[in-house]
């Protein structure tokens, strides 16, 4: 390893210190995965409901097609990062 290359790597890591997140960043992520568990809990709730007979069928077919929304979304936020991640390992370093 070259000293000329390690002085500069010291350098710029002196020069871009780490700082911490700022408090309150991230309220919207831990309020959409608060936002699907209650989707599915109601969708779940919507269905035991319905199986005991309380509930109309109409109500279940909507807390399903909900439940069913909201997991399409999770899926296609997760592939995304994914694909994200994957772009990532494929720059030039």
């Amino acid at each position: 390893m070259n000293i000329t290359q390690s002085l500069a790597a010291g350098q710029y890591a002196a020069s871009r210190p780490a700082t911490a997140p700022q408090p309150g960043t991230g309220g919207n992520l831990a309020a959409a995965a608060a936002g699907f568990a209650d989707t599915l809990a109601a969708g779940e709730g919507a269905a035991l409901a319905a199986l005991r007979g309380a509930d109309d069928p109409h109500a279940l077919v909507t807390a399903l097609a909900q439940t069913e929304l909201a997991v399409e979304t999770a899926v296609t936020i997760r592939n995304r990062m994914v694909e994200a991640y994957q772009e990532i390992l494929r720059m030039p370093v």
